[in-house]
């Protein structure tokens, strides 16, 4: 039987760190344990992974047009794309472009969806995550004649003070002017999954429907010229990406799934964010018992242990780091390559040009 999805779930372990500055740390409510939990958004993983297959592949993003208009202090109109799949990260991202019905090249809106399904990376379990508070401060104290202070008598801009006026003023109070404290910084730790449902059928192809047009018909004829197959899908005729382009970015793709980390917000908080195991399938169910947590029955407080399990029907590849956060988790040095190698076979053999 033909298998048209791929699903993957990754083990991370997070140390001390920010995913996304909401308040310190996005976060959210969990009910069933009363407590406040660290995520990061499905958007950010995927923009993660882009920006590595990018970068795996020595490339530059797609070029974005941001469009304003010299009106009520410049009003701020559409942004687009080229809405082309000869870009990497558009191909494998999607796009929507729906210009302005007064933009001298208006046209119909055309969007693709993204052939991959990414879920927000949250903890294994509740109870195996925390989120910490600390204040921190932004301090030049030490430089006291080469940093600036800068008081103003009332209204900003106004009357300002002079170095009297400013020792007077502080006369007193042992208040430094060259330090700022940044109250309640949330880090998170803790060990977090994140899923993917990679839809094969659209991978490389790129629909041709009239009704719900992905293309311009420009866009279209520069793709045959550029090699691209027509052919027929699930979903109608579409373009295939010739086996050239197929055989350059799923090694890169593969690789980004297991390898990627946040690498935005962390000037101040670094975490390796390392890959403990990856977990593949072609069912979704059983990719959820691979990777997954248990409570440990018959204690005080709700404690909660992570589980790999080789008995649930999926390909599992752990790490070595694993053993120091899973009991009897068994890593290898090797097992992210052959995650990776995995990956690559599953997407390679798939037939694209030949669906139907």
């Amino acid at each position: 039987m033909k298998q048209d999805f791929l699903y993957i779930r990754g083990l991370k372990h997070a140390d001390h760190t920010v995913f996304a500055v909401t308040e310190g740390q996005k976060n959210y409510w969990d009910n069933q344990f009363d407590r406040r939990v660290a995520y990061s958004s499905g958007q950010q993983v995927k923009r993660q992974i882009l920006e590595n297959v990018l970068s795996f592949l020595g490339e530059e993003p797609t070029p974005i047009t941001f469009y304003f208009e010299n009106k009520s202090k410049m009003k701020e109109l559409e942004v687009t794309s080229p809405a082309n799949p000869k870009y990497t990260d558009q191909l494998l991202g999607g796009w929507m472009v729906a210009k302005s019905k007064t933009s001298k090249d208006a046209g119909r809106t055309v969007k693709r969806r993204s052939p991959l399904s990414i879920s927000a990376m949250r903890p294994l379990h509740p109870l195996l995550s925390n989120i910490d508070s600390e204040n921190v401060s932004f301090d030049r104290s030490d430089r006291p004649d080469l940093h600036k202070v800068v008081v103003y008598e009332g209204t900003a801009g106004t009357k300002e003070l002079t170095s009297e006026e400013i020792a007077e003023a502080l006369s007193g109070s042992d208040r430094s002017l060259r330090r700022k404290w940044i109250q309640d910084n949330k880090r998170t730790s803790g060990l977090f999954v994140y899923d993917i449902c990679i839809d094969m059928r659209t991978l490389f192809a790129v629909s041709l429907s009239d009704t719900e047009p992905e293309l311009t018909p420009e866009t279209i004829e520069e793709l045959l010229n550029e090699g691209w197959v027509k052919s027929t899908n699930a979903f109608g005729p579409c373009l295939i990406a010739p086996k050239n382009i197929r055989e350059k970015i799923i090694p890169a793709l593969a690789n980004s799934i297991v390898n990627w980390r946040i690498a935005t917000n962390q000037s101040r908080t670094f975490s390796l964010m390392e890959t403990l195991a990856i977990a593949t399938s072609d069912n979704a169910n059983q990719l959820a018992g691979a990777i997954r947590a248990q409570l440990v029955p018959e204690v005080e407080r709700p404690k909660a242990k992570p589980i790999i399990d080789e008995t649930a029907k999926a390909d599992i590849f752990v790490s070595l780091p694993c053993d120091g956060y899973i009991e009897n988790a068994h890593g290898t040095a090797n097992a992210l390559d052959d995650a990776q190698a995995h990956i690559t076979k599953i997407l390679s053999e798939y037939d694209y040009e030949n669906q139907m």
